[in-house]
């Protein structure tokens, strides 16, 4: 939420304008968000009487009965757009299928729209709550190790657009973010790898306490969905709710002071820097010119996931912090080690002196001209370099891979590579940009309809788009069908596994 304060006065030759916006929301630690004792999200729309849910798909297979429940409980007509976005669908024609959900709901201005899914939903629902009618609030559920450490944290939203990542977007926050944990109890092992990562960045750079005990419960918080799967010890729960908190608290108090990233000497970019360039130059069409680990990302053949891609970037800044005497020897190969013990990379056989030098000029176009490379100075501490010259990064590349040969597989990774929970989904085992035409978000499909809508509520609310004097047509349970997910079959989808059939990612 926000507030503007501004004045107006007179010039010579005209005017001046000063303004102030306030900008507050609230993030609420809660496991069983849609367990009936738990009122806190039903209060958000009880003014209403009514809501419109944006929902991962795999995610709606498996708690969406739980969400239908819970709003009838609390009389709340329900509405639920199913969707598939992976990176190929964080697109235009999805953000305009959303578009067309909110105006068939008939969404009123300061009405907050329900989102719940990983960071790619979040994303992609955050903008076009951003965009319609150039402000629409709406509260976020995330679901994924990403999106409850990482994406929650920043207001940032966007789509990708053409060759080019997150080309368009906005900072809008959230009235609300209720993180609830309990999700993690059906999220992969490699998902959890994945989300660590997040968890490693920020505590080698600002919070020491959270790396010790990372390294501490490495294996077990991995294992264990950070606790909430079955078998998990009452400490590794315990040390798995304080990295949690911690982690957040830093992200938020680093973050904070900086949300429009005005400031371009950011702690968080730690990992940040080469990533880009691993991330996106070898493999999709996508060209994030913001830091060197999105390179790495798609670079590959088969792309690597976030996670993996900004631990390259993570090791290797280590490597070069090290060389320059700005880490001790002990403490770069606890980082090294860390990485090592969650199965995450530290290096990529296509990571090499051309990756390197095409995402430093891609970085020094985003951060002014400046490298404003992140690394860790002592450990538990931050520093930004800006006087690596080519040589000194090459030559770190070169020691970086002499050092990678001690460790298992090189340096390579654990499930480092995507899936199409990352990239998009398939539908009968076809990626969806081959199955039929895509118009205005829709694709025709005999399996469903991209980015589908579910069907109207009919309970009488008096604000229904379509009531006819108080009157809404329709079912009168909270209970709605989608018309069809984003051209998927229901095997592949996004994040989580199912009855046993392959979801990409939950059990």
């Amino acid at each position: 939420m926000s507030d503007l304060k501004a004045t107006v006065g007179e010039t010579q030759d005209g005017f001046h304008i000063e303004g102030y916006e306030k900008i507050e929301y609230d993030f609420h630690f809660l496991d069983g968000v849609f367990n009936l004792e738990n009122d806190k999200l039903a209060d958000c729309y009880a003014p209403w009487g009514r809501c419109l849910a944006v929902m991962d798909q795999n995610v709606h297979d498996l708690y969406g009965q739980a969400l239908e429940d819970y709003m009838d409980h609390f009389n709340i007509d329900l509405k639920i757009h199913k969707t598939k976005i992976g990176e190929k669908a964080k697109s235009i024609d999805t953000f305009l299928s959303l578009v067309d959900s909110m105006n068939d709901f008939g969404i009123f201005r300061k009405e907050p729209v329900l989102v719940i899914g990983g960071g790619l939903v979040t994303d992609v629902a955050g903008y076009v709550c951003a965009s319609y009618r150039r402000n629409t609030n709406y509260i976020r559920i995330p679901t994924t190790v990403i999106g409850l450490i990482d994406a929650s944290v920043s207001i940032k939203v966007a789509v990708n657009y053409g060759r080019y990542k997150n080309r368009l977007g906005a900072y809008h926050a959230p009235m609300k973010t209720f993180l609830d944990f309990s999700f993690l109890r059906t999220l992969p092992e490699a998902q959890i790898r994945n989300g660590f990562a997040e968890l490693i960045k920020i505590s080698t750079c600002a919070h020491l306490e959270t790396f010790e005990l990372l390294e501490r419960f490495c294996e077990e918080i991995i294992s264990t969905g950070f606790g909430h799967k079955d078998g998990a010890s009452t400490e590794c729960r315990q040390a798995s709710d304080r990295i949690n908190r911690y982690g957040i608290h830093e992200m938020l108090k680093l973050e904070t002071p900086n949300l429009h990233e005005i400031g371009l000497d950011r702690v968080i970019a730690y990992g940040h820097t080469y990533e880009a360039t691993i991330h996106s130059s070898l493999y999709l069409p996508f060209t994030n010119q913001s830091r060197w680990s999105p390179l790495h990302e798609l670079v590959p053949d088969v792309p690597l996931r976030h996670g993996h891609a900004i631990s390259i970037d993570m090791a290797y800044s280590a490597t070069l912090a090290n060389m320059r005497g700005l880490v001790s020897d002990s403490d770069y190969r606890r980082i090294l080690e860390l990485f090592s013990r969650a199965g995450l990379s530290m290096d990529h056989h296509q990571f090499d002196e051309r990756i390197l030098d095409e995402g430093t000029k891609a970085i020094l176009k985003t951060r002014d001209g400046k490298l404003r490379a992140a690394v860790p100075a002592p450990l538990g501490s931050c520093m930004f370099l800006n006087d690596v010259s080519q040589e000194d990064m090459f030559g770190a590349l070169r020691q970086h891979k002499e050092v990678m040969k001690q460790y298992p597989r090189n340096g390579e990774g654990l499930e480092a590579f995507v899936d199409s929970s990352d990239t998009g989904y398939t539908m009968n085992n076809i990626p969806v940009e081959k199955n039929g035409n895509i118009g205005n978000g829709h694709r025709a499909s005999v399996k469903g309809i991209l980015n589908g809508n579910s069907e109207k509520s009919t309970k009488a609310t008096g604000i229904s788009n379509g009531v006819v004097n108080g009157d809404a047509l329709g079912p009168s349970s909270a209970t709605k069908h989608a018309s069809g997910p984003e051209g998927v079959d229901g095997r592949q989808v996004n994040g989580h596994q199912n009855g046993g059939i392959q979801t990409n990612g939950f059990h």
